[in-house]
């Protein structure tokens, strides 16, 4: 049960990943063609998800999902407005399970752990999810938000980056030579206080109405020990979403005690 309320709190922050990735045809690089550098990688990788200018344009992503746990379905919706919050949802056997970052915390209301009553997220839980309140993904902008990237790995199908962000949360990506997709990204995090990888797969590509294309289905894998499958049903972009939905709301106040008989 530890293992499937920690994959539950992990799966919100991977969820809103939706926002990395896009996919549009590219030349693949020539055996005699110079490695393209980190940097080179990524500026093609923004190229094919639409370019600056089109991301620039998504200010909110609505998404409705299902994932798939233990054999049972858990309906969920992701909320991202850009820069400003990140906000999930998860009905999972009748209790809703939130998790929330801003750009000055994070917050969790998860009833399997033993309240109902919203409770601030960890420093670490915070570093890792913190990065889904940008649209783009971390890869966006990288440089200005104070994070750095470097070429791990190549051979002529993939290339593999590490994005370490500036509060030294790292994050490696798998992107296709050919197409530039980001294929797959590994995480650290934790799960009965050991040291895992946390691995989210990415597939079948769609497009949206403004061109931007997104991975409607995600498979996540705890170093091994517990696996989700997430499914995309729908996705909105630049829909009104009230910024006041990622603040934490106060615990409700307890019942009045019954009154004495006189």
């Amino acid at each position: 049960m530890k293992n499937l309320i920690r994959g539950l709190i992990v799966l919100s922050v991977i969820a809103g990943a939706v926002s990395l990735s896009t996919q549009t045809p590219q030349e693949p690089p020539t055996a005699q063609a110079a490695a393209p550098t980190a940097d080179e990688i990524v500026q093609k990788h923004l190229a094919a998800i639409g370019g600056k200018e089109a991301i620039g344009q998504v200010k909110s992503i609505s998404m409705e999902s299902s994932a798939q746990i233990m054999g049972n379905d858990a309906p969920g919706t992701t909320l991202i407005v850009d820069g400003v919050g990140y906000r999930s949802e998860i009905d999972f056997n009748g209790q809703k399970i939130i998790n929330t970052f801003n750009d000055k915390g994070g917050w969790m209301v998860n009833p399997m752990m033993g309240s109902s009553d919203p409770t601030p997220i960890p420093d670490d839980q915070y570093k890792l999810g913190k990065t889904q309140i940008f649209v783009g993904g971390p890869l966006f902008d990288y440089a200005a938000k104070g994070s750095k990237i470097e070429l791990v790995s190549k051979d002529d199908k993939t290339f593999k980056l590490k994005l370490t962000t500036k509060d030294n949360v790292d994050f490696v990506y798998t992107i296709d030579a050919e197409t530039y997709l980001v294929k797959s990204q590994v995480s650290k995090g934790k799960m009965q206080d050991q040291d895992v990888d946390i691995t989210t797969s990415f597939s079948d590509y769609r497009k949206t109405d403004t061109g931007y294309m997104l991975p409607y289905a995600m498979d996540i894998d705890f170093g091994g020990n517990f696996q989700i499958s997430i499914t995309v049903k729908k996705i909105e972009l630049n829909k009104t979403i009230d910024p006041a939905v990622f603040e934490m709301p106060k615990p409700a106040a307890p019942a009045p005690a019954p009154s004495k008989p006189a």
